[in-house]
């Protein structure tokens, strides 16, 4: 079945959309159950400090003067980073077969989606670990596929 809101790649989700819950669901999977989550040691990220972001993100974030932060939900076929622009709220939708991860400088992670790029700060040492811990699950899943 497809769904029309399938091909979406930034999507405004500050509303309760059902057949768009329902897409997203179809391309990253549905949520981790509270076991799994406990396995995997919480499946989101800090808050992380956005240093530099692509054309449209960033079109976003100059809309308001607050400071520019997102955060990373992991699912099981992928991620889900969300941010926020004056009251409404926003998702990349990033199956891990479309993922890309570089570490640039040592204080940095960017992560890239098709002509997405979001850079972010990594000074501390939990946000080191969540990009650990996205790299450890986006290898389990491709090991699958091979």
């Amino acid at each position: 079945m497809v769904l029309p809101y399938l091909c979406f790649v930034l999507a405004n989700i500050s509303y309760n959309n059902k057949t768009q819950r329902a897409s997203i669901d179809e391309i990253v999977g549905k949520p981790f159950s509270l076991i799994d989550r406990l396995k995997l040691g919480g499946v989101g990220s800090p808050k992380l400090h956005v240093i530099t972001a692509s054309k449209e993100v960033d079109n976003l974030f100059l809309l308001d003067q607050n400071n520019n932060t997102c955060n990373i939900e992991l699912r099981p076929k992928g991620i889900i980073l969300r941010f926020r622009s004056l009251l409404e709220t926003y998702a990349l939708v990033i199956p891990y077969y479309k993922l890309t991860l570089f570490k640039g400088r040592s204080d940095a992670h960017s992560v890239h989606f098709e002509h997405y790029k979001i850079t972010v700060s990594s000074q501390s040492e939990p946000v080191r670990i969540f990009f650990k811990k996205i790299q450890k699950l986006k290898a389990q899943i491709s090991e699958n596929y091979l």
